[in-house]
């Protein structure tokens, strides 16, 4: 699940584009094309990326902000989302960027110790968005099947600990990234050229691909979104009976209550569908390379595919407070004064000023008459 893994971005532009280039006997004229190419695919890559990462800090922060300054916001599920936008943003301040260079330029960048840190930083990334949504629906199972449990006297407390441990959590599990991630040479067969780059293992061999692809696969999207099934199911199956259940003129707090928990069942359900559909792709992408590691596959499709599956991972660090704006008509209120924090007072002002100074004519007006 590494988006650390060799592109091999001129090498498919030079099969696509310029096939009848020989390098050993034109050099620089196969350089010149290569760049000649690949440099406004990268340009268009990178404002893609640039789009993603603007979008996203603002959205993530104006709801991290938003939550933590409206007391009337601080409740269970919103704490969480606060939780999940963090690794957020940490994700689109740290790996995005370097991904986008990577389209740019054939090297890497940032040392070894970038190689290390940056794949880190991303794999605890996505463990916090899974977990943190396998908590959230853990939540919302206690709220719905199970609202007669004694609340905790601080819930705040108790929440920030839960998230402080999912945090240190999906951290541990991030350490064999940094561990194993180095700078490997890979070599393409097609045009004999060697390269240095950042990967979770070295080209010899193929069972390590295998068995990192496979591990992730299943630790960061099979088993989390295996529980949440399991968790909704018996959301639906408790919702379907308490509908049946309850009589047809019943209590209005009562209803009152189940709707809002019903709503909040349909909000997290939908950051779930956006989580599971945005990283689909791109670990059915690393999958595919794993098991195919020894042929390294240049052809356009295979490239389209690897831009559109990192671009779409990217993408859902960013549609969460977007998702949650149309969602809740709350938050879609609180969203709006934050990001127009300055206005409404200026307005309000101006207005007062405009009444006060009615008020002075008038009475000047009337005095004459008086």
């Amino acid at each position: 699940m590494s988006l650390e893994e060799p592109l091999f971005l001129n090498s498919i532009v030079t099969d696509l584009f310029s096939p009848n280039i020989s390098r050993t006997d034109s050099n620089n004229t196969s350089t010149a094309t290569e760049h000649s190419m690949l440099y406004p695919c990268g340009i268009a890559i990178t404002t893609v990326y640039g789009i993603i990462i603007m979008v996203g800090l603002i959205g993530n922060i104006t709801l991290i902000k938003t939550f933590w300054t409206v007391k009337s916001m601080r409740n269970v599920p919103n704490l969480f989302l606060s939780s999940l936008a963090l690794g957020d943003v940490l994700l689109l301040v740290t790996c995005a960027p370097v991904d986008a260079s990577r389209y740019l330029t054939d090297e890497w960048l940032f040392g070894r110790v970038g190689c290390k840190l940056i794949p880190f930083i991303q794999l605890t990334s996505v463990g916090v968005s899974v977990f943190t949504l396998a908590a959230l629906s853990a939540d919302r199972y206690k709220a719905i099947v199970t609202p007669m449990d004694i609340q905790a006297s601080n819930p705040t407390v108790k929440i920030c600990v839960r998230a402080a441990t999912i945090w240190m959590f999906s951290m541990t599990l991030a350490i064999p990234e940094a561990v194993f991630s180095d700078l490997h040479a890979f070599s393409i067969a097609e045009t004999n050229e060697t390269f240095v780059t950042c990967a979770p293992y070295p080209s010899v061999g193929d069972l390590h691909p295998k068995i990192h692809s496979m591990a992730s696969f299943l630790i960061f999207y099979i088993i989390p979104l295996f529980i949440i099934s399991i968790y909704y199911f018996f959301i639906a199956r408790s919702l379907i009976r308490s509908a049946y259940s309850m009589p047809a003129e019943g209590n209005i707090h009562i209803r009152r209550q189940m709707e809002s928990r019903k709503r909040l069942a349909r909000m997290v359900l939908v950051f779930v569908a956006l989580f599971a559909v945005c990283w689909l792709p791109n670990h059915v992408v690393y999958l595919y390379r794993s098991y195919h590691y020894t042929e390294v596959d240049t052809s356009l499709l295979h490239f389209i595919s690897s831009v559109c599956a990192r671009v779409l991972a990217f993408a859902n660090s960013c549609v969460n407070p977007f998702a949650l704006y149309l969602l809740s008509k709350s938050f879609q209120k609180q969203f709006n004064k934050q990001l127009c924090c300055c206005r409404p007072p200026r307005i309000i002002r101006s207005q007062s000023r405009g009444r006060s100074s009615t008020r002075v004519t008038s009475l000047k007006s009337t005095k004459p008459s008086l």
